[in-house]
């Protein structure tokens, strides 16, 4: 009698779940989603099958991490597990260090050879890094000006940044160091600091240069300048820009476009020329609104979030999104260098799709919570 009575409440269970999601932001993300899967189903002859199946695969287990992690209480995610995932946050990135797999020049990836799968862990302590720096930023908000804040603060995000650098991806370091500036900002610190910061980096360059390997120097320079190495580091950011005019205004249809096919990876790291060639300026123009729209509603969540790192938890992710967003489509569009980023909700990969899920999840958390201490609700209720 006792499991009949569980089994009919399951319906009220699983719509009180659905009442911890943001609609806006939700909605945001779903249309993201459905366009990385429609996008690569168009450009299945090449991308194959399984990239197709795995992309929806993922992004369905996305949904269900997000409605899992909604319905927690972030603030006892922040205050009692913090230091648990600053140790796993280390413990995977060191892990990375001696256990992982080279792609290119980044060693960055966990290779799993009998199940066929591999993983980028820095994917995943993104959200990890944003739950504990938003607790520290949480313990020194009174005195976040003060130079041995700053110091403490530097060296949290050092170590985490640190150590992505070590494993020789720039990329994903970058966008750590934007996460970072944006939760700083949201916590007040002054804009002093930032045009120090700007100061330094100006007079550190002449001095870092000449220690950057060969290649770190033509990416950088042929990044803004891809015509000048046009067989080589220019290659790709070209043909990018070739396939995004190639779509025109309303693009090629679905299955259109033939210049994507010979762009390299272009379902990940160059999505945006592919999704481009295929559904034209119309197409990348929803799809920007639509990141703009997240963005914006990940700010207003962080607004009216019940405790401070409710506010920078949801600051940290809409610098995430923006840094990712800006550099991935700056580097499509033969603006930026090329280094690896992908597109939130969008570049194909299990890593990235999944890890993206969870942390805007932490996001839907704060807006469910943002009134009472906690929603609990049981089969028993």
């Amino acid at each position: 009698m006792r499991t009949i009575e569980r089994i009919k409440k399951i319906p009220s269970f699983v719509i009180n779940a659905f009442r911890h999601l943001d609609p806006v932001l939700f909605a945001c993300t779903s249309i993201l989603s459905v366009i990385s899967i429609v996008t690569l189903y168009g450009g299945r002859d090449d991308f194959g099958t399984r990239a197709v199946l795995m992309q929806a695969a993922m992004t369905i287990a996305g949904f269900f991490v997000t409605v899992v992690v909604a319905n927690l209480e972030y603030q006892f995610i922040v205050e009692k597990l913090w230091p648990l995932f600053m140790l796993m946050s280390v413990g995977l990135l060191g892990l990375v260090l001696v256990f992982g797999s080279t792609v290119g020049t980044n060693k960055s990836w966990i290779e799993f050879k009998g199940l066929g799968l591999t993983v980028q862990p820095s994917e995943f302590v993104k959200a990890s890094f944003i739950v504990t720096f938003s607790y520290h930023l949480y313990k020194v908000k009174g005195r976040i000006n003060r130079p041995l804040t700053i110091l403490g603060l530097g060296i949290h995000a050092c170590v985490i940044i640190g150590l992505i650098v070590v494993s020789g991806d720039l990329g994903v370091a970058l966008v750590y160091v934007g996460i970072m500036l944006v939760m700083l900002f949201s916590a007040g610190l002054s804009p002093l600091y930032y045009a120090g910061g700007l100061l330094l980096v100006g007079l550190a360059v002449p001095y870092i240069w000449p220690h950057l390997e060969d290649y770190q120097q033509r990416r950088i320079i042929v990044g803004f300048r891809p015509e000048l190495d046009p067989l080589d580091k220019g290659f790709q950011p070209l043909l990018s820009k070739k396939a995004i005019q190639s779509g025109g205004f309303f693009g090629n249809g679905i299955n259109g476009g033939s210049i994507y096919r010979e762009l390299p990876v272009s379902e990940s790291d160059f999505f945006f020329a592919t999704f481009c060639e295929k559904f034209g300026f119309v197409g990348a123009f929803l799809l920007i609104t639509v990141m703009v729209v997240l963005v914006i509603r990940l700010l207003w969540i962080g607004h009216i979030a019940a405790k401070e790192y409710g506010t920078y938890i949801c600051a940290g992710i809409a610098g995430m999104v923006i840094v990712q967003a800006t550099e991935n489509i700056g580097m499509c569009l033969a603006m930026l260098p090329v280094i690896g980023i992908t597109l939130p909700f969008l570049s194909a990969g299990g890593s990235s799709i999944l890890a993206i899920n969870l942390t805007v999840a932490m996001a839907h958390s704060v807006y469910s919570h943002r009134l009472r201490k906690s929603y609990t609700y049981t089969l028993d209720t």
